[in-house]
């Protein structure tokens, strides 16, 4: 697994893996919609796995002395390196912002603030990400295209779903916005809460992955 993991970082990340990271910086930028940073991240996702596709990468790894089913779970294991190392970029601005910036420089008029809660909202986009794309690419892996534009749509409802609640929930407007110092407890259990359904989610995509991809005739 290891092999196969360090294979995955040498030969098939795409450069977006890296440059998109730090786009965790566009949570600095007043009034706007932070969630789509997140989208980024499942935009370098699709060329990762889009250059795989161009590269016959998957018949040559299924051709090396390795199990089938480990080739989803390598694949999968290094795109959430990328997710959590994005979690923890936006963590910190969002940390920088709150500490740093004025309080009306905070508050964002295009859906919720740079808070510990924005990445807990990240965090289920990422693993819902994770639920859709996957087990539908390890099931069809040459019809990348289709499965990135479901799982694209499926993103930006959830961008639109998080900035309607941010104006028409009070618990998002009223406890979850703001700096991270007001009504902190409560952004944390939210940042935790998302995490954890992060772990879930991307772990369920391992599963479905894997079953999927042992049914693929390469």
């Amino acid at each position: 697994m290891l092999n196969l993991i360090n294979k995955e970082f040498k030969l098939c990340v795409h450069p977006t893996n890296f440059v998109f990271l730090f786009f965790a910086a566009l949570l600095l930028v007043p009034n706007y919609p932070y969630e789509v940073v997140f989208f980024f991240s499942s935009l370098s996702m699709f060329f990762y796995c889009l250059t795989s596709r161009e590269n016959n990468d998957l018949q040559f790894t299924c051709s090396l002395p390795v199990k089938k089913g480990n080739i989803p779970i390598a694949r999968i294991f290094t795109s959430a390196v990328f997710q959590v190392v994005l979690i923890i970029f936006c963590l910190l601005t969002s940390i920088i912002k709150c500490s740093l910036f004025p309080a009306e420089m905070i508050i964002n008029q295009a859906g919720i603030s740079a808070n510990f809660a924005l990445v807990g909202n990240g965090a289920i986009m990422l693993g819902i990400f994770n639920l859709i794309f996957f087990p539908r690419y390890f099931k069809n892996p040459d019809r990348i295209g289709t499965t990135f534009v479901l799982s694209s749509a499926v993103l930006f409802i959830m961008v639109i779903i998080f900035i309607v609640l941010r104006w028409a929930m009070p618990m998002y407007s009223e406890v979850l916005n703001g700096p991270n110092a007001e009504n902190t407890l409560s952004k944390v259990i939210y940042l935790l809460i998302g995490l954890m359904l992060y772990a879930v989610m991307t772990y369920a995509s391992c599963k479905l992955s894997v079953k999927n991809f042992l049914k693929v005739d390469l």
